[in-house]
């Protein structure tokens, strides 16, 4: 059962780390500028930055709090601007973007709990916690 938290680690943060070349891509940056970002060829890369970062500390479980800190930063405004579906008019696109913040507010709660819990066993983090010879 141990296997299950590494695991658990990996397929939260995977939707992170797939995603980020996204984030470097014309088409991202001018949907993220359409939907009212402020500054978005710069916003949107360096929110890929972070999101890498958080996703690769996480599954690694390396510094795990502090990259699951990285997701919330990233999670809060993307979650907000990106997904507002109160704001979508037309019905079926409105029913698409409360799935897509219903899916990051899940996220959300996931990555808070890694700011409390830390990775668990089988991580970076455990090993380092761990004295040496054990």
């Amino acid at each position: 059962m141990v296997y299950l938290v590494p695991v658990g680690r990996f397929l939260f943060s995977a939707i992170f780390l797939t995603t980020v070349l996204g984030h470097f891509s014309p088409a991202y940056i001018g949907y993220a500028a359409q939907q009212g970002v402020p500054a978005a060829a710069f916003l949107v890369p360096l929110s890929g930055v972070i999101a890498t970062l958080g996703g690769l500390s996480v599954t690694l479980g390396y510094k795990a709090k502090f990259g699951a800190w990285l997701l919330v930063l990233f999670l809060v405004p993307v979650t907000l601007t990106m997904h507002n579906f109160w704001a979508v008019p037309d019905p079926m696109m409105r029913g698409m973007q409360m799935a897509m913040f219903m899916k990051n507010v899940s996220m959300l709660g996931a990555a808070l709990l890694i700011t409390h819990f830390g990775a668990g066993p089988l991580s970076l983090d455990a090993r380092r916690a761990s004295p040496p010879g054990v």
